[in-house]
């Protein structure tokens, strides 16, 4: 028996990502994340809710084809979506309210999709 709090939890999360370069710079000017490159085909982040990272690979993350979504939380929903914008994501689902909140999804440079959500 184990007394860390962590013991059985997600931990990290990893992407595929078909260009390391542009997905970095996305997540660095939208949200100021920071990287750690390891290697030329793996970058890892952490201190963003769930640490993880990026490796290279073709493919994506796309909930309509079974990917995990992984949600973000912000407390203004139209700026983030303009920093999304701004930092070349694509938005794919206009925001909508959901019972307790209202999100949108948007993929980043290599196509992975996630969310935002906001509380109303």
């Amino acid at each position: 028996m184990t007394n860390n709090p962590n013991h059985e939890k997600i931990n990290y999360v990893e992407f595929a990502a078909n260009d390391l370069k542009a997905t970095k710079a996305f997540f660095e000017e939208a949200f100021g994340w920071s990287f750690q490159d390891f290697g030329p085909d793996y970058t890892a982040f952490n201190h963003q809710g769930l640490d993880g990272g990026f490796f290279k690979a073709e493919g994506a993350s796309v909930q309509a084809k079974g990917g995990a979504l992984i949600v973000l939380f912000s407390n203004d929903l139209d700026s983030t979506q303009q920093k999304i914008k701004a930092a070349g994501g694509v938005i794919k689902q206009d925001t909508y309210e959901f019972p307790g909140g209202k999100r949108f999804h948007f993929t980043e440079p290599s196509g992975n999709e996630f969310a935002v959500w906001g509380q109303l």
